[in-house]
């Protein structure tokens, strides 16, 4: 009898050691599963913030041209983009600042080649959405002033770039303009003011622009003044 007790201690002791090999076990394998859960859910979320950090910052939808600079014209220009991003332009460029009314884009190209962003709206954008455009416009080498016929809201433009937003909140305005306003790579005359002698402050209503360059006048050719001198007398 003694040996069967025995026995029958060693099997239970047995049992009791194989059930905890199994408890622990089990255990391992739910510390194992629950680390590798909260792995998963930490690259998952490091991922979102990247993704998210990336779209933020992101610039989508800038288109880009090729525009040289240095090409000056006293007359009125058939701009291929609406609005002009580039090309030929007028002498005087615009003086950077709020514009509300339409100006020459021969002008502001001009100031763009100097390296200042072009804030354009359509003419008939909320005025509270005008006024928070005039809120971004706290620096030099910024334009801002209404535009017709643009295909959004509002468009901001630079030499050779431009990029078409949902309106004065899209939050790629600021970092459009932080990107390529006096940008050294982008600006064909990096270092030219935006004010000054040589600008313009009158807007388009005020300032109209020629459409053909005036034909030069004969060589030899009498002036008006000359025309109307009276002729001199011999004398006796």
């Amino acid at each position: 009898m003694a040996k069967e007790r025995t026995q029958a201690r060693r099997e239970h002791l047995a049992q009791l050691r194989a059930a905890q090999k199994r408890k622990e076990r089990r255990t391992a394998m739910l510390m194992w599963g629950a680390g590798a859960f909260v792995i998963v859910l930490l690259v998952g979320l490091v991922g979102f913030y990247v993704i998210q950090e990336r779209s933020q910052s992101a610039l989508d939808g800038v288109k880009t041209f090729s525009y040289k600079g240095s090409q000056h014209t006293p007359i009125k220009v058939n701009y291929k983009e609406t609005p002009p991003v580039g090309g030929e332009h007028n002498p005087t460029w615009q003086q950077c600042g709020v514009y509300d009314q339409p100006i020459n884009s021969e002008n502001g190209v001009h100031s763009m080649e100097h390296g200042s962003v072009w804030i354009t709206y359509r003419p008939d954008l909320p005025k509270a959405d005008v006024d928070k455009l005039k809120a971004l416009v706290t620096s030099d080498y910024l334009l801002l002033s209404p535009f017709p016929g643009l295909t959004a809201p509002v468009v901001v433009s630079s030499w050779n770039h431009q990029l078409p937003l949902k309106g004065a909140d899209d939050p790629r305005l600021a970092r459009y303009i932080t990107k390529y306003k006096q940008n050294p790579q982008t600006t064909p005359e990096y270092g030219a003011t935006c004010t000054g002698q040589g600008s313009t402050d009158a807007v388009a209503s005020d300032n109209p622009l020629p459409t053909t360059t005036p034909s030069p006048a004969p060589s030899g050719a009498a002036t008006p003044e000359q025309s109307m001198a009276p002729s001199a007398t011999p004398s006796s």
